[in-house]
């Protein structure tokens, strides 16, 4: 695969945008395109979660309200590999156009449902398209910018998290308590138009080339499937605690395990040196963090009594300290010790998650969750934006769309695993009982032991992670 040399394109004297960063000439247009991309499938993401609840119940259909959220991510686990696929053929133009589209259309299917299995079937095109999105924008990070503007990028990415976090539920409700909840949908589609238009010229011009060597591979694309098919089945089975609910979970591990084995690198279980690692740290890291933050919210509000506005608010600062994590890792003096920033950055999000449990102590300040995931957010900003700078530089160009690919799917799986673990540990010791909201102010709709029994073994695979991110570097004289 061949990049563009846009600098010389545009009649750039040599060397001019050498020095530069990612606002020089030659790549400001092509920035600002994808990093409002990531703002827009940030606002959303954050936007939906707080619209999802009353589009559910005006739709009658609280019943599939779990679907909502687990169809945007089985279709997203699906075309992530489609997409890797798809990059290393044709490069990322075609997949990421594509992706933005069905994004868009899946926004406007579930806007306009009259029926829930419509509203559903509408997140799962849009999950489709997110999951294109994502891994064709790492593919664009590794073909049109020089190893040493990746962090910068990287950063930029998690800096565009910050403002969606903080005021993406407060707009969200606001649009559904005046307009209604069609509109949170309804509204971002026309806000795609213009990044779209600011980035694929500028994309065309450092757009890769057709490989003759590269293929859709059909058999990594039914093991994408499988691997989907599995984790639907796991998470439905984590939520029903009955004998029956066996069959299932054991279709769905089946399913899942050898396609797992087979779509992520050799060796990725097993910690092996370089890109193995690299994946399986990117799981533990996401994994561990998207666990804990599940259960944090219903925690503070059914044992300390929050509002459910002030439980989110709770988690805000992290977006902050996410993307000063990710600006940290992004300079220049960390480059020779980026091993070590992952290793420091799981330090610190291992300890935050073991902090959260302290609240359920009503003799603890209650904003302590608050302290400790400020505490998490930084470590996530090092660790997540420098896995992904570590997997570009191990890559080869004609292997940027699968590995980027692994790497958005190690993330997926670890989700959804951890999330339905800790998920039935909370439930099989009452967890699940939880009452209205109006019977929660004493703090007793759930036993205390089910919220640190879920939280607390995340900590410890957070620590665990800790130590197996001294493998990150691959043995001295190998290769990619």
């Amino acid at each position: 695969m061949t990049v563009t040399n846009e600098a010389a394109a545009r009649g750039a004297r040599p060397g001019e945008d050498e020095a530069g960063g990612i606002l020089s000439r030659t790549y400001r247009a092509l920035t600002l395109g994808v990093v409002s991309v990531v703002l827009l499938v940030a606002f959303e993401a954050t936007a939906v979660s707080t619209a999802m609840p009353i589009a559910a119940r005006d739709l009658h259909g609280l019943g599939l309200y779990a679907f909502g959220f687990s169809g945007y991510f089985t279709t997203s686990l699906l075309a992530m590999v489609v997409s890797g696929q798809w990059c290393d053929r044709t490069g990322p133009l075609k997949p990421l156009t594509a992706g933005i589209t069905a994004f868009a259309a899946g926004l406007l299917l579930s806007g306009t449902a009259s029926s829930m299995p419509v509203f559903v079937l509408g997140r799962a095109v849009q999950g489709f398209g997110g999951g294109l999105v994502i891994v064709a924008l790492y593919v664009v990070v590794g073909l049109a910018y020089p190893e040493r503007l990746r962090p910068a990028v990287m950063a930029s990415f998690s800096a565009s998290w910050v403002v969606p976090s903080i005021v993406g539920p407060l707009v969200s409700g606001t649009v559904t308590e005046q307009l209604g909840w069609r509109w949170v949908f309804l509204s971002i589609p026309a806000l795609v138009v213009l990044p779209v238009a600011v980035m694929l010229p500028a994309l065309r011009r450092t757009a890769t080339q057709p490989s003759p060597a590269a293929r859709m591979d059909g058999r990594r694309i039914w093991l994408a499937v499988a691997l989907a098919g599995g984790a639907v089945l796991l998470q439905y089975a984590g939520q029903d605690l009955r004998l029956l609910s066996l069959l299932p979970a054991a279709l769905g591990a089946a399913l899942l395990v050898p396609a797992a084995l087979r779509l992520l690198p050799r060796g990725t279980f097993r910690a092996a040196r370089g890109l193995p690692t690299v994946v399986l740290m990117r799981g533990l890291a996401a994994g561990t963090f998207a666990g804990a933050e599940t259960f944090i919210p219903l925690m503070l509000v059914t044992q300390r009594g929050l509002s459910a506005t002030l439980a989110g608010l709770s988690l805000a600062g992290a977006g902050l300290t996410w993307a000063l994590g990710s600006y940290l890792q992004a300079r220049p003096r960390f480059e020779p010790a980026r091993e070590r920033l992952v290793q420091l950055g799981m330090l610190m999000s291992a300890a935050a998650i073991a902090a959260v449990p302290l609240a359920l102590d009503h003799a603890v300040p209650v904003g302590i969750v608050a302290v400790a995931w400020c505490l998490a957010g930084m470590g996530m900003g090092m660790a997540i934006s420098s896995l992904t700078v570590l997997m570009l530089r191990v890559s080869r160009p004609a292997d940027t769309g699968t590995n980027s690919a692994a790497l958005q799917v190690g993330d997926a799986l670890a989700n959804v695993v951890l999330v339905a673990t800790a998920g039935t540990l909370f439930a099989s010791l009452g967890g699940g009982s939880i009452a209205p909201a109006a019977d929660t102010a004493a703090g007793t709709a759930a036993h205390p032991t089910a919220f640190a029994a879920a939280i607390l073994p995340l900590a410890a695979l957070a620590f665990a992670a800790v130590a197996v991110a001294a493998r990150l570097r691959p043995k001295a004289g190998r290769g990619v």
